[in-house]
């Protein structure tokens, strides 16, 4: 396909970047991040490969959940600069070519938002209905809490009034009612705010709680179907940036994922990270077994044209294992964190890839070039290219939201300040700053950045990893994922050895029908600079793939123009 048709589109085709302002880079040596700093590594980001900027919550906050309990939607948290900052930021950003989108809580706010603080005055508050209360003693809900041994329950008394709040996540983080007019304007102010200053869409937190109705006004709550508040989002979204995405945080199976697509019609979120992909692909590396991670690909529904999946191995929570079966779990904790300290809320893992891999290079790579040539956009969170570890003495999630290494000086160079002033403590040891930096990985040509570095230069000449038809190729070997993606006539084939030995992979280029000399002359061309491959008339293949092997090839017949 023509790169020319992949721009209005833009993040079918993205390399999206996650990071946290405040842990990222100290421009004022206070000891945490900021906008001024994350400005002065803008051209790191741009020099990666990166096109799409994700922020994480940078608005007002205590600061008690990594900035998700919000004090105020319209303006920038004080520790991390000001609005002319950010915008200062945007500006840079887009100079160099890269999108900038930011995570919105529509589900909560912070116990210490004045909303919450004035609906707790008195029942009749003006601003009581932004939250939701009831006035019976609540059910026991233990069982769906979503932090299992930080929550015991869904409702919080509040002495004040007498009266319970909902809480889907934390006590201190009270959730909004949406099916209240006000509370949605206010949602869509905001919004249209951050986009007036140059933001490219939203990662919207965790879709299908904010969609929750549960203990609203049962005439408010008929009045609103959920999806129908979702669409609304969208279309506010589109008309006031036409080519800005709505990506959504929505952990469930693709049946139900789809209907926050908005079904055939597509009309709801642009973008969803693929979370059952993700987890069967763990399940397949822990038994170096590509089906698994196959067949869960293969369910997949089809999805509205303008629709696309978010791909990742690592973010910025945990690694959340649930839609795994108990058994399946236990294989995953048993291959990549044996012990409890390594786990979290008994569902998944608070570790980052290159320590779970044990640092083998071999294998690290081939996840990486797997997850660029999955059918979506690639999504990676600070620190993946330069292989940065987890901080196992932290708290919960803060495990893996450890600050950037820079280099191997004071601080990994993230701060001038004291260590002890540092927001978030460095990784110490085999994964410290002195051992994996960016400095260091930028100057090594064989490094992980680099390799990274080429895999997105790749996978943005390669249009068809994002936009083309997915299909995999049976192999007899079950550690070998193989597969293409085609769109227009172009066609790229794909091999991964997920095992430890190596293997011969056989297979065909095209459908089987395609004729017996429809490959006559065609060649497979090494997209990563190694040998092409000669194909047989009918397509068929034979490639070698060493310990953890990976090949990416480009179908290549008689006449056909070569890029340089």
């Amino acid at each position: 396909m023509r790169i020319a048709e992949t721009s209005d589109l833009w993040w079918k085709n993205s390399v999206i970047y996650c990071l946290d302002v405040e842990t990222f880079f100290d421009d004022d040596g206070d000891g945490t991040g900021d906008f001024a700093g994350l400005t002065q590594r803008v051209d790191y980001l741009a020099a990666l490969g990166v096109t799409c900027i994700w922020l994480m919550p940078f608005y007002p906050s205590p600061d008690r959940d990594d900035g998700y309990d919000v004090t105020d939607f319209f303006t920038v948290d004080p520790r991390l600069g000001t609005m002319g900052d950010l915008v200062e930021f945007i500006r840079a950003a887009k100079d160099r070519g890269m999108r900038v989108i930011a995570d919105f809580v529509v589900n909560h706010t912070s116990i210490q938002h004045p909303w919450f603080k004035e609906a707790r005055k008195s029942t009749d508050n003006p601003y009581r209905d932004y939250y939701v209360w009831r006035k019976d003693t609540p059910p026991d809900t233990s069982s769906e809490v979503v932090f299992p041994g930080e929550q015991t329950s869904l409702w919080t008394k509040d002495e004040a009034t007498g009266e319970w709040y909902l809480h889907m996540f934390a006590e201190h983080q009270p959730d909004l009612n949406v099916t209240h007019p006000a509370v949605r304007n206010e949602i869509a102010k905001a919004m249209g705010l951050w986009l007036e200053l140059g933001l490219d869409g939203f990662r919207l937190d965790a879709v299908p709680f904010f969609l929750e109705t549960r203990g609203q006004p049962k005439d408010e709550a008929a009045n609103l179907d959920p999806h129908d508040y979702l669409t609304a989002l969208r279309s506010f979204v589109s008309r006031r940036n036409g080519s800005a995405v709505l990506l959504g945080e929505v952990n469930l199976p693709y049946k139900e994922q789809l209907e926050y697509f908005g079904g055939p019609d597509g009309n709801e979120l642009n973008m969803q990270f693929d979370f059952m992909s993700m987890q069967h692909l763990y399940l397949s590396l822990a038994r170096q077994d590509a089906r698994p991670l196959a067949e869960t690909l293969k369910s997949r529904p089809a999805l509205h044209p303008d629709n696309q999946w978010a791909m990742f191995v690592r973010n910025h929570d945990e690694l959340t294992l649930d839609k795994l079966s108990d058994a399946e779990r236990q294989e995953v904790f048993a291959a990549f964190g044996p012990e409890k300290s390594m786990q979290i809320y008994g569902r998944g893992l608070r570790r980052r890839l290159p320590p779970m891999l044990g640092g083998d290079a071999d294998r690290i790579r081939m996840v990486y070039s797997l997850l660029f040539c999955l059918p979506g956009t690639p999504v990676l969170f600070y620190g993946e290219e330069i292989g940065m570890g987890e901080d196992l003495k932290q708290k919960s999630r803060a495990a893996v939201r450890t600050p950037m290494q820079w280099n191997n000086g004071k601080n990994g160079g993230f701060s001038t300040a004291k260590a002890s002033d540092l927001v978030v403590p460095l990784v110490r040891g085999e994964y410290g700053p002195e051992n994996v930096s960016a400095a260091a990985a930028k100057r090594d040509p064989d490094s992980l950045w680099n390799f990274m570095a080429i895999l997105m230069q790749r996978y943005r000449e390669s249009p068809e990893l994002g936009w083309g038809h997915f299909a995999m190729i049976d192999q007899p070997e079950p550690a070998v994922f193989a597969h293409t993606c085609s769109s227009d006539g172009a066609t790229m084939v794909l091999l991964h050895n997920l095992g430890e030995d190596p293997v011969k992979v056989a297979g065909r280029a095209g459908p089987e029908d395609a004729g017996p000399r429809a490959y006559k002359g065609a060649v497979l061309l090494d997209v990563l600079d190694g040998d092409n491959v000669p194909l047989e008339p009918d397509g068929a293949f034979t490639v070698e793939l060493g310990r953890y092997g990976y090949k990416w090839f480009r179908v290549h017949h008689q006449g056909d123009r070569l890029a340089p």
